[in-house]
């Protein structure tokens, strides 16, 4: 497994590789990796000739820089988990690497970028455009792979794609989660050992959401998804948006759509630490 640090590298090497004719495929992800981005590595050595794998943490994306000085930094960590995963490249760069000047690019995809997390993080999905489609400008990947837990995110980089004309194939990847049922987050590592229990509440009552839909209006599911975690105590949701899975617009009934998923933000703990999960409710 390489580690390439530079643009010009990261180009000259993946040229070799495209010029005999090699599959590549893009696994971008911000460090402090776990199952969940393992799960990714491995299904992109599945069905490419040579995997790259993004260790990058994107300082614009990120509206508190508190929860950016928070975040776990664990390279020679992350770069065992990857080599054990079969990866061929691990992409490194700098933050002066990749942003050289400002990006003063603006992206707007409304309704899926500015409901949900796009409402409570301003500029935060402009972030990710910025540096998902400078990554898939400098690795030119004929597939990128994304876990669906970041669901909202998938749904925007879509329309990123559609609108900048990129010639690649979105993969999006399942959930993986703890034995508890907590999704896997680098942001778990933040939890002590109770609050990680704590934590699996969150889903284990999505999951109960799924029979409460089944005589329940969409504003009851919903007022009562939110009223059971907040009645836990180190748990209090920041939204629960029950949307169509396309557009990530509202739903007010069931049969609104053929594709609705309630998407939840909660935050866990003293400090507290921000924790994203969704459940399918059709389609």
């Amino acid at each position: 497994m390489k580690r390439i640090y530079t643009i010009a590298k990261l180009k000259a090497e993946l040229r070799k590789a495209r010029e005999k004719g090699k599959t590549i495929g893009l696994v971008p992800t911000m460090g402090a990796l776990h199952e969940g981005h393992a799960s990714l590595v491995r299904r992109s050595v599945s069905e490419n000739d040579v995997t790259v794998v993004s260790v990058f943490l994107n300082p614009t994306q990120f509206n508190d820089q508190t929860d950016l000085a928070k975040y776990p930094r664990t390279l020679e960590a992350d770069c065992q988990l990857l080599e054990s995963c079969g990866a061929n490249i691990v992409f490194a760069p700098s933050v002066e690497e990749v942003y050289p000047e400002p990006d003063t690019r603006h992206f707007s995809y409304p309704p899926t970028d500015s409901v949900m997390e796009g409402a409570f993080r301003p500029g935060h999905f402009n972030g990710v455009c910025q540096v998902v489609s400078k990554l898939f400008m400098m690795v030119e990947p004929d597939r990128a792979y994304f876990g669906e837990k970041d669901f909202q995110q998938i749904a925007v980089i879509r329309r990123m794609v559609d609108d900048l004309g990129f010639r690649l194939q979105i993969v999006p990847c399942p959930v993986v989660r703890e034995a508890t049922g907590l999704a896997m987050s680098s942001r778990n590592t933040l939890l002590t050992d109770e609050e990680r229990l704590t934590a699996a509440h969150i889903y284990k009552t999505l999951k109960e959401s799924k029979e409460w839909a089944k005589t329940m209006t969409v504003q009851e599911v919903h007022d009562r998804v939110v009223e059971q975690i907040n009645a836990i105590p180190a748990l209090e949701v920041q939204y629960y948006s029950i949307v169509d899975g396309l557009s990530l617009a509202d739903v007010t009934d069931w049969k609104q759509s053929d594709d609705i998923v309630g998407c939840i933000t909660v935050f866990c703990g003293s400090q507290p630490i921000r924790l994203i999960d969704h459940i399918r409710y059709k389609g």
